[in-house]
């Protein structure tokens, strides 16, 4: 069940109104764990399954942690164990099966057949296996009171809003909500509403009309330069309008059922470095990397070299968690790198140091660098990506030109409202309170209001003939 269809909008409708008519919090948090399953289990009723497997292991994990806590080691390697096997097996048995075989043939000149799994991956089994393991190990490290109520765990880890993908909420933040009573205001429903729109705009208008320049190019069996690289600008576009658009989705859903779920964006296109970028892009998947991965690696703590190191597994992690193919891994091992040179270019003498440079260099450096990965990111084939590199800009003619500037024209049209928000946003943040304390309700309704219809008519005249799933649903 996507966000973007009937279905999706009859069923959040059905649970808005019964939720709220429920006035007791055990009611409400009963409910929308039935809701919650049902919704996980829309298409493939069998991965309702893995995720509760994986909520008794963990619920159970962290209460041994506690209630034994001699053997607190060993109910931590069990939680740990079991949700990146059952990970392992259903999202990266396949890769690992078919790159043994292919080193196989390579060594000994035979033909060997991999043995693949035929299932399906379970949609999100990337998001809520972090979110439901950061919960035992923040338990283990005492950074969190155990909790006792198996629902309201598995409500924890099921919530629909945010299940399929992300933000990754983690356990103090989300599970405390769930434990205090829910009133419904009217003021939150109205942003969550607008929140909504501008999720739905940004998926249907800006990243789909993207989509269907990134289809163009990314079929084209020899694109020039000019033309490939007004394809990889367009899919910078789409990939941060479309997951951005869910995140908005997640967050005015879970809003009007009076949750707050984590910010996972911040205008990452204006960052300043590669460093900047991930404090700005996927935000929860940064902070669970950082604080579950390279701080127990022993993060900025060590000596530059072991520094260095703890980066690039960061993120050669980090790139396989987004998926099981080499051109993941690459793209993880590019923005390892980046950070790495960052980073030492940040230790050279003061008058060489990159925050010598005037900050729209820095931006536009960043903004170069970051779409040269998601290049590495858009395409799968290796060899492709290997004559992509390889392409020379001075072999192309006019018209090819005018054609790659088109495809960034045509993109730009589309995006200019995701390009101007940033300014919008900074504008509201510094002005909401007083507008809301100087002007009646009822002004900043109708303001609301407005903004709540021009995104609603630009949906309906402006979105895309053809649409798709949200990409991050893949991971």
């Amino acid at each position: 069940m996507i966000f973007h269809s009937l279905s999706y909008l009859v069923f959040f409708t059905a649970v808005f109104v019964l939720y709220w008519a429920l006035r007791r919090r055990a009611a409400q948090n009963w409910f929308l764990l039935a809701a919650s399953l049902a919704f996980y289990g829309w298409v493939e009723p069998w991965w309702l399954i893995l995720i509760l497997l994986t909520c008794v292991i963990d619920f159970n994990a962290a209460r041994l942690v506690v209630d034994r806590p001699e053997h607190r080691k060993r109910w931590l390697a069990l939680s740990l164990v079991t949700n990146f096997s059952i990970l392992a097996v259903y999202k990266y048995f396949n890769f690992f099966s078919a790159s043994f075989s292919s080193v196989v043939e390579k060594l000994t000149g035979h033909e060997a057949h991999p043995f693949l799994l035929q299932v399906m991956l379970p949609a999100g089994i990337s998001f809520y296996t972090f979110q439901s393991a950061s919960y035992v190990v923040d338990v283990y490290r005492r950074q969190m009171e155990v909790r006792r109520s198996l629902s309201e765990y598995i409500l924890f880890v099921s919530f629909f809003p945010h299940l399929v993908a992300g933000p990754i909420q983690r356990a103090h933040f989300l599970l405390s909500q769930i434990e205090m009573p829910r009133v419904f205001d009217a003021r939150v429903a109205r942003s969550a509403v607008v929140l909504v729109l501008w999720g739905f705009f940004k998926k249907l208008v800006i990243a789909d009309n993207a989509a269907m320049v990134v289809g163009k190019v990314f079929t084209l069996d020899n694109p020039s330069f000019p033309v490939l690289w007004g394809g990889v600008f367009a899919f910078g576009v789409q990939i941060f309008a479309d997951f951005s658009a869910y995140t908005d989705i997640a967050r005015g859903c879970s809003r009007l059922l009076g949750f707050e779920l984590c910010r996972n964006f911040d205008h990452p296109y204006l960052a300043e470095s590669p460093q900047d970028f991930w404090r700005r892009w996927h935000i929860s998947l940064s902070n669970w990397f950082r604080d579950y991965v390279y701080i127990p690696l022993g993060g900025s703590r060590c000596r530059l070299a072991m520094q260095c190191r703890n980066v690039m597994l960061t993120f050669l992690l980090s790139g396989l968690w987004h998926g099981a193919a080499w051109n993941y891994v690459m793209w993880g091992a590019w923005h390892g790198a980046l950070l790495v040179v960052w980073m030492l270019w940040s230790k050279a003498p003061e008058a060489f140091r990159p925050e010598r440079m005037p900050k729209v260099l820095r931006v536009a450096l960043t903004f170069i660098l970051i779409h040269i990965g998601w290049l590495m990111f858009r395409e799968q084939s290796v060899p492709h990506l290997w004559k992509h590199f390889t392409l020379n800009p001075f072999a192309a003619d006019a018209a090819q030109w005018r054609m790659g500037w088109f495809f960034v024209a045509q993109t730009l049209l589309y995006a200019f409202p995701l390009y101007l928000h940033p300014l919008l946003d900074r504008w509201l943040a510094r002005r909401t309170e007083a507008v809301e304390a100087h002007y009646p309700g009822w002004r900043w309704t109708v303001g609301l209001a407005a903004l709540g219809l021009v995104l609603y008519f630009g949906i309906i005249l402006l979105r895309s003939p053809a649409s798709s799933d949200f990409i991050y649903f893949q991971f």
